[in-house]
């Protein structure tokens, strides 16, 4: 690791100009290619202390051995140095997208004598004209399918062409009239790339004009009495809508933009780009990257469009491209767009209408696009072996944790205080084993502390308790004790201890076969939070005389792992894995824990006078209502009445009807204008009676919940 003091350059020695500077390692190999309005200015920041550094730059300065940097004449000149350099070096802290996979493009040939429509992927070729991309090949065959009927392109390969040319006979295509043939000589060289450049010009989106000539022809020919001509025509049109069709439109007054969305968390970022061409969708692709610097939203879109536009010119730049965020500073940006056009382009956040609205789509499409993303790294076999290994590594654990348990206390203001227990067997997720936790003050018999407050780190010391107490009295209900202790202090009718796999996972489940709640000890525990809240866990543990399970926390600011007794944090690089899927863990708690406290708190606003009942579930609540159409008429029930509802015994409807008694009634309403009692039916006030889940997630979550 390199002193950032050993090669920092002299004062004085760095020109106060736009620039573009280049950090290499030890062995020369470029590290991070930046650019800066004064280079004097950015390359300061990177020689303070390295304390006040964000992470990963201290990672990149740290890891460089020398800097240069080159003079340009304006901010313009230095991005198109900086995306030439990052192409030329590959630098590895730089941001680099790269595509989730290979777009197809629908591409037309101008090139070749004869035009030839086909798919094509991989880097655009000069003389081709490309449209898309599409999200998949079938999707180009399709339209392309139904504009063949009208626009009868070549579509075969060289070998192809050359073999009818040969033996001068057509494909099956000539024959039905989906190519001009001109392999046989149907139609002249001038004839074919004048219908090629019909096919590109409809494609492009000038499709009004194309649409209403073939029209005037038809109706013509219609006049003339020349029925089949115009009977084809006629369904010429048809095929051409309906490959319109296929394409929605979006945007009015035939809008030509590109908008980029991104969707990002502290590790990672995914874009989504949607090319929009007469108003129209035309093409959709997306990138996902690491984020290995310290970049903001505006930063991933200003690299986002040198990777999109850093090879076009013309037309392949839109007029208006719209972003959530805007570069800093934009006008660069802009003046590069522009000069890559060849005319001005609009470079802006949407505000309102038809923009903003498809603006929200893509946002969402990139959302998606990361999630699938983190998805399909977490479910690859090796990925996950890494990261267990490279958590046991940081954490000095004896072994890989097979087992993980991660809490987050949630609560809004000091209401409703819960805590989420979710759980990671071999990297993934085990729904089945979640838990809820409603946080009451107190462990066992003893009162820890009072009120509901936004104590997270009682909270925390009370959950790992409560756990680990249900933890501790499943091993002693089975027998299952370590060397030294009590064998029978289980209950067990022949005081022994279980041993051999089956005995033992036998052990672990109830008599109907199902696995008891809370009888697998985890081998690492991860608190959401920092040092207070591993320090409170821990202490929960050492209560109870549990050694053998480890415990971390990992903190939100800057991903830093804390571990109980340290002073300072375990710092996992970048782009392990470990970090990886402890975030994923940590993540997971937290939405299943906001989950379970926004469900309690809609559950109170929603409670009334039935939910006091003791034993009254939530069928036998909406049988009540249904029986009696209000909880006003069941008020005025005799208990007789009550017990009419199936299901009701007569001790269920004497505790109904002392409880609704107790309950005072709704107050009337009353017409503020007259003055008038407005006679009304008490609403359904039964809280959760309406028959939905608790939670949002699936129902083995929402079983076992500890209350």
């Amino acid at each position: 690791m390199a002193d950032p003091s050993s090669y920092r350059p002299r004062p004085g020695e760095i020109p106060d100009s736009p620039g573009v500077y280049r950090f290499r390692d030890e062995h020369r190999r470029v590290i991070y290619v930046g650019k800066a309005k004064s280079l004097r200015q950015r390359l300061a920041n990177y020689f303070q202390d390295l304390a006040n550094l964000h992470p990963r730059t201290r990672t990149m300065v740290t890891t460089a051995a020398s800097v240069e940097w080159t003079v340009v004449s304006t901010e313009v000149e230095a991005l198109q140095l900086e995306y030439s350099w990052i192409k030329e070096y590959d630098p590895r802290f730089n941001v680099k997208y790269r595509d989730d996979k290979s777009y197809p493009y629908l591409a037309v040939t101008m090139n070749e004598e004869f035009p030839r429509v086909q798919v094509m992927r991989g880097h655009k070729k000069k003389g081709v004209r490309y449209f898309g991309p599409y999200g998949h090949a079938w999707a180009i065959r399709d339209t392309v399918d139904l504009l063949l009927r009208v626009f009868p392109v070549r579509t075969c390969s060289a070998g192809v062409f050359k073999n009818a040319a040969r033996t001068g006979r057509p494909c099956l295509l000539g024959y039905i009239g989906k190519c001009s043939a001109p392999c046989v000589d149907r139609i002249s060289p001038e004839d074919h790339q004048e219908l090629a450049e019909e096919f590109c010009d409809f494609m492009a989106g000038r499709t009004g004009t194309y649409l209403r000539r073939l029209e005037k022809q038809m109706m013509a020919a219609a006049e003339e009495m020349e029925y089949e001509r115009a009977a084809r025509l006629r369904d010429d049109i048809e095929a051409l809508k309906k490959a319109m069709e296929k394409n929605a439109v979006v945007l009015a007054d035939a809008t030509d933009a590109d908008l980029i969305a991104v969707a990002e968390d502290e590790l990672e970022a995914a874009v989504q780009i949607f090319h929009v061409r007469g108003g129209r969708v035309r093409g959709q692709r997306g990138w996902v990257t690491d984020k290995v610097e310290d970049v903001t939203t505006g930063a991933l879109v200003e690299h986002a469009l040198q990777q999109l536009y850093g090879e076009e010119t013309g037309d392949a730049v839109p007029k208006e491209v719209l972003v959530p965020a805007l570069p800093e500073p934009v006008e660069p940006v802009q003046e590069w767009l522009t000069g890559r056009r060849g005319s001005n382009v609009s470079l802006r956040i949407p505000q309102r209408g038809d923009k903003k609205a498809l603006m929200e789509t893509v946002q969402r499409n990139a959302q998606q696009a990361l999630a699938l993303h983190k998805t399909k790294r977490a479910s690859d076999l090796t990925t996950r072996s890494r990261a267990l290994e490279e958590i046991a590594e940081a954490l000095d654990l004896d072994s890989a944790p097979l087992r993980i348990e991660c809490y987050d206390i949630s609560h809004l203001q000091g209401d409703d205080v819960v805590a989420s227990m979710v759980v990671f067997e071999d990297g993934l997720q085990r729904k089945s084993e979640y838990r809820r936790f409603q946080i009451k003050g107190r462990v066992g018999d003893t009162q820890i502390w009072h009120g509901a407050g936004q104590d997270d780190v009682r909270s925390m010391h009370e959950v790992i308790s409560r756990r680990f107490r249900r933890y501790l009295a499943e091993k002693e209900k089975t027998g299952e004790w370590a060397d030294g202790e009590d064998a029978t202090a289980g209950g067990e009718s022949d005081g022994s201890v279980l041993t051999g796999t089956d005995e033992i996972m036998n052990s672990l489940k109830d008599d109907d076969g199902r696995p008891r709640k809370f009888a697998y000890p985890p081998q690492l525990v991860v608190v959401d939070g920092g040092q207070p809240q591993v320090a409170a866990a821990r202490r929960a543990l050492d209560e109870l005389g549990i050694d053998d399970v480890a415990v971390c926390g990992l903190a939100k600011r800057l991903e830093e792992v804390w571990v109980p007794g340290e002073d300072d944090p375990v710092v996992l690089p970048r782009t392990s894995e470990g970090l990886y899927l402890l975030q994923r863990v940590r993540d997971e708690a937290h939405r299943f824990a906001i989950t379970y406290q926004r469900t309690r708190r809609a559950k109170r606003f929603r409670a009334g006078p039935l939910d006091d009942v003791p034993g009254l579930g939530d069928t036998r609540k909406q049988a009540l209502i249904k029986h009696f159409g209000s909880v006003k008429k069941l008020r005025s029930a005799t208990i007789e009445q009550i017990q009419e509802v199936p299901g009701i015994g007569r001790k269920t409807a004497e505790t109904i009807a002392a409880a609704l008694a107790q309950a005072a009634p709704a107050a009337p309403a009353v017409n503020t204008a007259t003055g008038e009692i407005i006679e009304d039916e008490e609403p359904d006030t039964t809280g959760g009676s309406s028959g939905e889940p608790v939670t949002a997630g699936p129902p083995d979550e929402r079983r076992g919940q500890e209350t």
